[in-house]
């Protein structure tokens, strides 16, 4: 980009006004996205309001004024006499409705105002088009056009703190739980918590339980009490139905178990503290991305812009048109409302499908009894512990056996391996790990280039035909090996998949890795507890040393998550002069009202520049203006229960493992044998953008840096800047790449995508 590229992003605004306002049900996040809205809004030189009473001004169904066109007379009157001209709302569907009518009608009201004498000419022709921007945030995730709204995935913090929190008293009285969670409308929260948690059995809006459901029921809590859990747990969302659209409740359900099966059964409403709480790491990065990206939307747009909400698909910022989004959202209700029920679940998207496949999978899916004709697989954990593993582990077993395949389980990775450390497991053998952090199964950074003969001989005792490793960057570079080893080796010519386990989130081929999110709200949770002892003491910088290696993700997203003042990390070569600036920044800083100060570093990020040399540095040149703290957080990353962002993906990337591994058996059968040895036969699964893909490990190899274990091109380094624009840092922000208007459409099936 050039220079006068850069100069253009930060003039964007001159001579702009901005306001910024939330509207209906209050959401975690949406702190985070004003933040980002006001601070950009401010870099690129435009003026930004605050409208401190979002339901009084711009439409919610609360703001009976607003209803009424006296309402919205008053309200463009407030906008026009301050030159506010963009206008950036974060609600839910019924304030984005509400923003898209008075954008419709700007037009006409600037007339009225003018003829009545409360504007002038001038101040009409200035304030000609309005231009809206929308950011979705509600705890339901009940908007179509996005992946995830604003404040869902903390309010699943919530939901699964409690969940956790239950199964231990359930476990030792032999309890039965039904947990209604909200939703009602939109069965999101209570289809990702029992996916999250192994729930028994989940009741949503969106796709009411067959006729006889009861019976069903029934029989699914006596077949798990018979395998020998202790517990069950029942999930209803608020608008939970039957097919004739009867509400079934958390009573109803309780009085069926106990007049049916006579189990001790309790029922727990969470009610609203699935608002409360401190965002998440997730919604905190999101409310910042979704923030800046709809100040770029506001100050590009023109009179000829659609109203446009911005949305995540996969791991991508889009904006749409918001009347499409809003539009297919009221075409989901009214599909419920008419019965049309399978018409609404392909409306909610695929994300929320494949949700529900998953679920339908692993709660009501028998296995077989016999495995005549079955693969034999084997599943193994590789590199160092990571929350969400286990989840991963527990979700290859079972859908493997429900394929009808017999499934191995290997202790301590390759190192087990050659060691026969191998033993099959059934359905209970993997009951209740999906909230468990660590490795169940044992983990080792050990490599199979030295045991091929044994890890060969032991392939063939016990007729392993495919392999899951489930692991950070050892587990990439020893598929890499097994792919060299098949030209010595034909007992290593079996399909084999990689699911992206780590941290440090550093597997060439996958935006994330099973484990990255827990470690960052891990990371999150201790700055913000620092933060929180420097409230009384004041003028205090923390420096903070996080994991990841040479990959500077978690000190990155992390950074932005918790509003650090400087991120250090390997990608990105600082000097003496970079820290001297910082140190400068926060010697202002001191002068605010903030009178506190964050810093993260990469613990690989210069290998001269180390914490204590920075440590030292702040403390001496802050001498008489703030303490310096430091603080290296260690292996407290790796530890703890995973969060619903790890435990939902990795129990779908364990499914989608599984499901691709069955099908490349069967393509690889040859003569009597498994013979796989394409490059097609050994990948890694990841998500890439929007969608989940499997790419051929040896077609990685020139997009690894190997030397420093990372991939050569990471997405979230384009995340770099915001963080300093959100310091208050003066740099230039890159506004070549953003994201452009797309539309949702149709398939004939009914799905809504885009």
């Amino acid at each position: 980009m050039t220079h006068e590229e850069h100069h253009a992003a930060k003039s964007l605004g001159v001579g702009k006004a901005i306001a910024v306002l939330t509207s209906g049900g209050d959401a975690q996040g949406m702190n985070a996205a004003v933040r980002a809205v006001v601070r950009v809004g401010i870099y690129t030189g435009a003026r930004v309001f605050f409208v401190h009473e979002g339901g009084t001004v711009i439409g919610s169904a609360r703001c009976k004024d607003f209803r009424e066109r006296e309402g919205r007379l008053r309200a463009a009157h407030n906008l026009v006499k301050r030159g506010i001209t963009n206008l950036c709302v974060i609600g839910g569907d019924g304030s984005l409705t509400g923003a898209d009518t008075f954008r419709s009608e700007w037009g006409d009201l600037l007339n009225d105002l003018q003829k009545a004498g409360k504007i002038t000419a001038e101040e009409a022709n200035k304030s000609s088009y309005l231009n809206i921007v929308g950011l979705v945030g509600s705890i339901d995730n009940d908007f179509c056009g996005t992946d995830m709204t604003i404040g869902t995935d903390s309010a699943l913090h919530r939901i699964i703190e409690i969940v956790d929190a239950i199964t231990t008293t359930a476990q030792s009285h032999q309890r039965t739980f039904v947990l209604e969670v909200m939703g009602r409308h939109c069965g999101y929260l209570a289809l990702v918590t029992s996916l999250s948690c192994g729930a028994d059995w989940v009741f949503i809006p969106e796709c009411p339980p067959d006729d006889a459901w009861e019976e069903h029921l029934c029989r699914r809590l006596s077949e798990t009490r018979t395998r020998g859990s202790r517990l069950n747990i029942i999930i209803v969302a608020e608008g939970a139905i039957d097919k004739n659209g009867q509400p079934i409740t958390s009573e109803n359900i309780k009085d069926l178990v106990v007049k049916r099966l006579g189990y001790d059964t309790r029922v727990t409403v969470l009610g609203h503290v699935q608002r409360g709480g401190t965002p998440s790491a997730f919604d905190r990065i999101l409310g910042s991305r979704m923030g800046v990206e709809a100040v770029m939307a506001l100050l590009e747009g023109t009179p000829d812009t659609p109203a446009c909400v911005v949305s995540l698909s996969g791991n991508q910022a889009v904006r749409l048109p918001l009347m499409e989004c809003v539009q297919v959202t009221k075409d989901v209700t009214k599909a419920m409302n008419e019965k049309r029920f399978d018409e609404a679940m392909k409306l909610r998207g695929r994300s929320f499908m494949n949700n529900w496949e998953v679920y339908k999978l692993l709660a009501h899916v028998r296995p077989p009894v016999t495995k005549s004709g079955s693969y034999t697989v084997a599943v193994m954990n590789v590199g160092a512990p990571a929350a969400g593993m286990n989840a991963a582990v527990r979700s290859t077993v079972r859908i493997g056996l429900i394929q009808g395949n017999r499934v191995l389980v290997v202790h301590d990775g390759f190192e087990g391996l050659a060691k026969g450390q191998i033993e099959e497991a059934g359905w209970s053998y993997v009951g209740g790990w999906t909230g468990q952090g660590g490795s169940k199964l044992g983990t080792k950074r050990t490599l199979p280039k030295k045991s091929f003969e044994q890890i060969s001989a032991n392939i063939t005792k016990f007729n392993i035909q495919g392999l899951v490793i489930i692991g950070g960057f050892e587990a990439y570079t020893g598929g890499l090996e097994l792919m060299e080893g098949r030209k010595q080796y034909d007992e290593l010519c079996i399909p084999f998949v990689v699911i992206p386990a780590t941290v440090s989130n550093n597997v060439p081929g996958s935006d994330f890795s099973v484990g990255a999110d827990t470690a960052l709200n891990t990371i999150c949770m201790t700055c913000d507890r620092i933060k929180q002892s420097a409230a009384g003491t004041k003028r205090r910088v923390f420096i903070i040393e996080t994991m990841g290696g040479y990959c500077g993700y978690l000190a990155t997203m992390a950074g932005l998550a918790a509003g650090a003042d400087a991120a250090y990390i390997f990608e990105e070569p600082f000097t003496i002069r970079d820290l001297q600036v910082n140190v400068e920044h926060l010697v202002q800083k001191m002068k605010t009202t903030v009178k506190r100060g964050l810093v993260l570093r990469n613990e690989k990020c210069n290998e001269n520049y180390t914490t204590d040399f920075i440590f030292n540095l702040y403390s001496e040149e802050g001498k008489g203006i703030f303490d310096s703290r430091k603080n290296v957080l260690g292996h407290m990353q790796q530890g703890g229960s995973p969060t619903p962002f790890d435990r939902n993906f990795a129990t779908k990337m364990g499914a989608k493992a599984m499901n691709w591994m069955s099908g490349k058996i069967k393509e690889s059968y040859r003569n009597g044998r498994i013979f796989a040895n394409t490059p097609d036969s050994g990948c890694v699964l990841g998500m890439r953008k929007r969608a989940l893909v499997f790419q051929p490990v040896t077609e990685l190899k020139e997009q690894t840096d190997f030397e420093h274990r990372i991939p050569k091109e990471q997405w979230w380094l384009k995340l770099r800047p915001i963080l300093k624009i959100l310091a208050k840092y003066e740099i230039d922000l890159d506004t070549s790449e953003h994201a452009h208007l797309e539309h949702i459409t149709r398939k004939r099936s009914g799905e809504a995508t885009i």
